[in-house]
């Protein structure tokens, strides 16, 4: 009897890694007699594109609830309520392979979970390859080292570990590239933020987080001349309040992130506690709705953590 179809996707505002986990998660499932499609919820970044381009990947299917179209689905890059389908509640979570935290999460049957400390989670499917001696093809392998690459920053950032790089090295010889000229080539494809509203820029790469019942926004974007992108300050301040204001955000912050440099500059919005917290938090001065973040480049590890220890 042939399985019952599932949906695979990873987070809202997708970015490499969410969509080409989902990809490379669907494809192994699929092998393993699973009966998945892959899907995305939201448009790619400029980074992803680029991806997509380079390799001829076809994007997958855009959707943002299952609106009764599958009973189980299987969640990649993201475990948390707020950042999956609205109507997640809805439905099965027969799956999950992530390398967040655990939060806002339960299911009501037993499930398959696997969430491991690494850089990304192409690189624990990449494992789960291996262990189930399952080939990966050129394509995927081309998208899954795209995702180790984006989500480690060509490996420099301190969320990577030597599983990633090992990963990397593995899937770049797979796909026959050059991770290293490739990867460059690649981040600065994302940083090109010239054609993007600032609206669109601070949507682009934005999770929301529920630390102790207030309301946290947290966006990044990558760029290699972090002066430049600021020259869109005071409409970026603009566009933050009214996202505070409509979503109800106490505190939003943009991540404006040199990846040559590996510092970030943060803009900083919300209420005067929320704000206070931040600051003792990243051991830093919100002065005209900015913050100095030297040496910063991960959401998940350098500022998450210790927000949530603060909330």
């Amino acid at each position: 009897m042939p399985k019952e179809k599932e949906l695979v996707f990873g987070h809202k505002n997708p970015d490499t890694d969410a969509v080409s986990a989902a990809i490379a998660y669907s494809y192994l499932q699929n092998q393993l007699g699973y009966n998945t499609e892959a899907v995305a919820l939201g448009e790619p970044n400029l980074e992803t594109k680029f991806v997509y381009d380079h390799f001829n990947v076809k994007y997958p299917r855009i959707i943002s609830a299952i609106n009764g179209e599958v009973k189980k689905v299987m969640l990649v890059d993201h475990n948390e309520r707020q950042q999956s389908v609205s109507d997640i509640d809805d439905v099965e979570v027969t799956h999950v392979v992530d390398h967040h935290r655990i939060a806002n999460f339960e299911t009501s049957l037993p499930l398959y979970y696997r969430a491991e400390p690494l850089g990304c989670v192409s690189t624990i499917i990449w494992k789960m390859y291996l262990e189930e001696d399952v080939e990966i093809p050129g394509q995927i392998a081309a998208i899954m080292a795209s995702s180790i690459i984006s989500d480690t920053l060509l490996l420099k950032s301190p969320t990577t570990t030597d599983e990633d790089r090992a990963a990397l090295k593995s899937l770049a010889e797979t796909a026959g590239i050059d991770y290293e000229s490739y990867g460059l080539e690649m981040l600065k494809a994302g940083t090109n933020l010239d054609s993007k509203s600032t609206q669109e820029l601070i949507d682009m790469d934005a999770k929301s987080f529920d630390m102790n019942g207030t309301s946290v926004r947290v966006a990044q974007v990558n760029t290699v001349d972090v002066d430049d992108t600021l020259k869109r300050e005071s409409d970026f301040i603009k566009d933050i309040k009214a996202e505070n204001a409509d979503k109800g955000y106490n505190l939003f912050v943009l991540l404006i992130t040199n990846i040559l440099t590996s510092d970030t500059t943060g803009v900083i919005i919300g209420d005067a506690d929320p704000i206070a917290k931040f600051e003792k938090a990243l051991n830093t001065k919100v002065e005209d709705n900015k913050a100095t973040l030297p040496g910063v480049v991960s959401r998940k590890k350098q500022v998450v953590p210790p927000l949530n220890e603060q909330f």
